[in-house]
């Protein structure tokens, strides 16, 4: 049910007038909910396995379960990117095919491209596939995970988890339009919601996963 809200978000939000007014404008949670989700499943399925394994071995593991998708989906976006010329996305049909293809490429790594490859015109990291920031947030999330976090100690987590919980609602209570839509370009503005929105939620779900029997 996340998934196709998320779908139906991005589905209608390409139509809206505004961010206010689309249909299923709160959809875009759901992604948040996948942080939980994310952060849950890799205490849950790695954290018993450290005395065993490397964080090579951690890296490795994760790029086998999430890469592959990466590089198709940006594939795909190529392939369908010309069907996209529209108002909606002004710069579509003024892009060479030289560009799109160096787009596809770094897409491929997961590497955010700038203003300068912005082939879209909406400021995404991920012309070619705009929802792969959360991707990349979630990488951000097994990094800080595999370095750091899964070393915290049953108290240290739980502060973290506030911490970042309460910069989290900070944004809720003072962001421009109140909401937390955000995170999908590398302005730093949108950095900052990027991470807001991953910390949160992904260390949350590492701490229920640890919390919760069985």
């Amino acid at each position: 049910m996340a998934a196709l809200l998320v779908v139906a978000f991005h589905l209608f939000e390409a139509h809206a007038a505004t961010r206010f007014v689309q249909i299923i404008n709160h959809g875009y949670l759901a992604v948040d909910f996948f942080f939980v989700l994310s952060g849950f499943v890799i205490g849950y399925a790695y954290d018993d396995r450290w005395n065993t394994m490397s964080t090579t071995e951690f890296f490795k593991r994760r790029l086998i379960r999430l890469h592959p998708m990466i590089v198709i989906s940006m594939v795909i976006g190529a392939v369908m990117f010309d069907f996209q010329a529209c108002a909606t996305f002004p710069k579509v049909a003024d892009t060479p095919l030289w560009m799109l293809l160096v787009v596809m490429v770094i897409g491929m790594t997961l590497i955010p491209v700038g203003a300068a490859l912005d082939i879209r015109g909406w400021g995404e990291m991920h012309p070619l596939n705009g929802p792969g920031w959360s991707l990349f947030y979630e990488y951000v999330g097994n990094i800080l995970y595999a370095l750091f976090v899964r070393n915290f100690s049953k108290l240290l987590l739980p502060l973290f988890v506030f911490a970042t919980g309460a910069v989290l609602l900070h944004w809720c209570l003072t962001s421009q339009y109140g909401d937390l839509i955000g995170g999908w370009s590398v302005a730093p503005d949108q950095v900052r919601i990027g991470l807001t929105r991953l910390l949160y939620p992904f260390f949350a779900g590492l701490l229920l996963s640890r919390v919760l029997p069985g």
